[in-house]
C-alpha cells in the first residue's frame, strides 16, 4: 500500500472514530436521562403512587409521573409537598425542555406556540423553590398540559396556593394532579397534544388521614373552590386511574369516599 493510500485510510479511521465516540457520548447521555428517570428517590412517594394505565412511569428528583403517549402529556403527576419545600427563591425561570426520560418521546413545547393555550404546569414551579434542579425539572415538557390562560392564572392558581397553605398547616401533604384524558379531545400542534376539558387535583394528608379532590373545567371561573370538591372515587371513575392502591383496602375505601371540604377549612 502506498503512503498516500495509508494516510487516507488513517484519516478515514480517525473520522469514523470521532463520530463513533460522539455517538457513544450521546447514547450515554440519553441512557443517563432514562436511568435517572427510572429511579425513585422517596419511599413515601413510592408508597402513594397511583396505578399507571400507560405503563410508562418516570421518576424525577421532585416528582413522579405517568406519561400518556397518545395524549402527549402526563395522565398524572404525583409529589410530596412539605413545609420545607416552600419559600421564596431567586431562581431564573428556565426555558421549557423536552423530557428525555420519556422513552416514547415527550412532546415539544413548540406545540403550544400560537395555540391560544398556556403551557400549564402540573406540579407548579412554586412548589419546588427549595432546590434549583428540582425547580428546573418542573419545566420539562412531561409536566405541562394545555390550559386556558384565564383558568391557569385564575382558579387553578388559586387552588395551587390553597394546597401550599395546607402543606404549611399540616406540615406536608401528598398531591396527585393531571388532566382528564378521556373522550374526543381537541388537539394542538404537530404532535397533536390533547387539550383536557377537565383538570383534577387530589390532596392527601396522611398524618390526619383525610383526602380532598377537585375537578375543574379548563376555563375561567369566579366560583369558590368548594364548588369543585368531589370524592376521589368520582375522579377514579372519570379517569380510569386507581390512585392509592397501596393503602389498606378499608382505609382506602373510607378516604376515597370523602367529599366534604369542611374539615379542610374551606368556606
Amino acid at each position: 500500500m502506498s503512503k498516500r493510500n495509508l494516510y487516507s485510510l488513517i484519516a478515514i479511521l480517525l473520522v469514523l472514530g470521532v463520530y463513533g465516540y460522539e455517538y457513544f457520548l450521546k447514547e450515554e447521555e440519553s441512557s443517563g436521562y432514562i436511568k435517572e428517570g427510572s429511579r425513585i428517590k422517596s419511599d413515601t412517594r413510592a408508597f402513594f403512587l397511583p396505578i399507571s394505565t400507560t405503563g410508562q412511569v418516570i421518576h424525577h428528583q421532585g416528582y413522579s409521573l405517568s406519561y400518556s403517549e397518545p395524549h402527549e402529556q402526563a395522565e398524572w403527576v404525583a409529589y410530596e409537598l412539605n413545609k420545607s419545600h416552600l419559600g421564596r427563591s431567586n431562581f431564573k425561570r428556565p426555558y421549557f425542555e423536552i423530557d428525555h426520560a420519556v422513552k416514547t418521546g415527550a412532546a415539544s413545547w413548540r406545540n403550544y406556540k400560537n395555540s391560544g393555550y398556556d403551557r400549564g404546569h402540573l406540579i407548579p414551579a412554586g412548589d419546588r423553590t427549595y432546590d434549583k434542579e428540582a425547580y428546573d425539572e418542573t419545566f420539562l415538557t412531561s409536566n405541562i398540559s394545555p390550559q386556558d390562560r384565564d383558568f391557569n392564572a385564575g382558579i387553578w392558581n388559586t387552588l395551587e396556593q390553597q394546597v401550599r397553605y395546607w402543606a404549611k398547616k399540616y406540615d406536608g401533604v401528598f398531591v396527585v394532579t393531571g388532566g382528564v384524558l378521556k373522550g374526543n379531545l381537541k388537539t394542538i400542534g404537530n404532535e397533536k397534544v390533547a387539550v383536557p376539558e377537565l383538570f383534577y387535583k387530589i390532596i392527601y394528608d396522611p398524618d390526619n388521614q383525610k383526602m380532598i379532590a377537585f375537578v375543574m373545567p379548563n376555563k375561567d371561573s369566579k366560583e369558590p373552590l368548594y364548588n369543585f370538591v368531589v370524592s376521589v372515587d368520582s375522579v377514579e371513575v372519570l379517569t380510569g386511574i386507581d390512585f392509592f392502591p397501596e393503602l389498606e383496602d378499608e382505609l382506602e375505601d373510607k378516604l376515597e369516599a370523602m367529599d366534604s371540604y369542611r374539615n379542610w377549612g374551606l368556606n
